[in-house]
C-alpha cells in the first residue's frame, strides 16, 4: 500500500519531506494511542532501552529514505532498489550469528530464491550493475539496520513497551524531518498533507505487524517473507492497476518468489 500510495504521489506532490513528516506524525499518534498515551513510564522497567532505541531506529528510517533518494539521483533506480531490498541481509545475517536462529535447508533454499529473485525483477537489460559504491552499502547497511531493530528490540526490549518503541521512532523521524523542513524551508502543499496522511496507516501497521510477527516466528522467515511478499503485491498492483507489462525474467521473478514463500514457510 506504501508503494503504490507513493507512486501515485510523485504525479503531484511536490514537497516530500512535508509528506513524510505528516507520515510521522500521524504515526507518532497511533503509537501514542496504542500505548494508552502513557508515553513517560520512567519508573517502569526498560523504559529508557525503549525510547533509546526507537529513537535510533528513527534516525535510520530517515536515513534510508535520504540515502534513497541520494542513490536514486547518483546511481539510478535499479541499482538503488536492489541495494534498497538487500538490506534484508542485515537482519538475517544479525539472527543467525548474534541470535543463533539456524534456518533450516529448505529455508536456506527459499532464502537464496528471494535473493535471486529481488535482483532479477529489478534487472534491466542493458544496465550496468556499477556505480557509486559506497552511498550503495550505506543505503543497504541504513535499511537492513532499520528493519534489524525491531529483532533488536524483540530481543533486548520489554515486550509491554512494543507500542512505546514504534512512538519514540516515529518521534524521533518526526523531528528530524522538521529540522529539515526548516533548513530546506520546504513549504508543504496540501498534496503533501494529503498523501503523507494516506501513507501513514500502512506504514503504522506495517512497522506494528512486523513486531508481532518477530514475537511468533523466527527472523529467518518473517523478513525474507516480508520483503519478497511485499515485491510480489506491488508488482501484481502494477499489472492491475497502473497497466505495466512484465518481462519473461520478471514473469520468472514471481514465480520464484512464490516458490520461496513456500520453502521458507515449510
Amino acid at each position: 500500500m506504501i508503494s503504490v500510495i507513493m507512486r501515485i504521489s510523485a504525479r503531484t506532490v511536490r514537497g516530500n519531506i512535508s509528506m513524510l513528516a505528516t507520515n510521522y506524525l500521524i504515526c507518532l499518534l497511533l503509537g501514542a494511542f496504542y500505548a494508552g498515551f502513557h508515553l513517560l513510564p520512567v519508573r517502569s522497567a526498560g523504559f529508557s532501552v525503549t525510547a533509546a532505541m526507537g529513537a535510533f531506529n528513527g534516525i535510520l528510517y530517515l536515513a534510508g529514505f535520504m540515502l534513497l533518494q541520494h542513490n536514486t539521483r547518483k546511481n539510478g533506480l535499479v541499482l538503488s532498489s536492489v541495494f534498497m531490498k538487500l538490506g534484508l541481509l542485515v537482519p538475517i545475517v544479525l539472527s543467525v550469528f548474534l541470535f543463533a536462529e539456524i534456518p533450516t535447508g529448505m529455508q536456506c533454499i527459499g532464502f537464496v530464491l528471494a535473493v535471486g529473485a529481488i535482483i532479477m525483477i529489478n534487472y534491466e537489460k542493458g544496465t550496468s550493475f556499477s556505480g557509486s559504491k559506497l552511498p550503495l552499502v550505506l543505503l543497504l547497511l541504513a535499511g537492513g539496520s532499520a528493519d534489524a531493530m525491531s529483532k533488536v528490540f524483540e530481543v533486548y526490549g520489554p515486550a509491554v513497551h512494543a507500542d512505546l518503541f514504534l512512538f519514540y521512532t516515529f518521534v524521533s523521524a518526526f523531528l528530524l524531518c522538521i529540522v529539515l523542513i526548516l533548513r530546506k524551508k520546504e513549504r508543504p502543499d496540501k498534496y503533501a498533507l494529503l498523501f503523507g496522511a494516506l501513507i501513514s496507516i500502512p506504514n503504522f501497521f506495517s512497522a506494528k505487524f512486523l513486531l508481532m510477527a518477530l514475537n511468533h516466528l523466527p527472523a529467518v522467515i518473517v523478513y525474507p517473507t516480508f520483503s519478497v511478499a511485499t515485491i510480489l503485491v506491488v508488482t501484481l498492483a502494477g499489472v492491475c492497476l497502473f497497466k505495466e507489462k512484465l518481462r519473461k525474467l520478471q514473469w520468472t521473478a514471481l514465480a520464484l518468489i512464490l516458490a520461496a514463500l513456500i520453502l521458507l514457510n515449510i
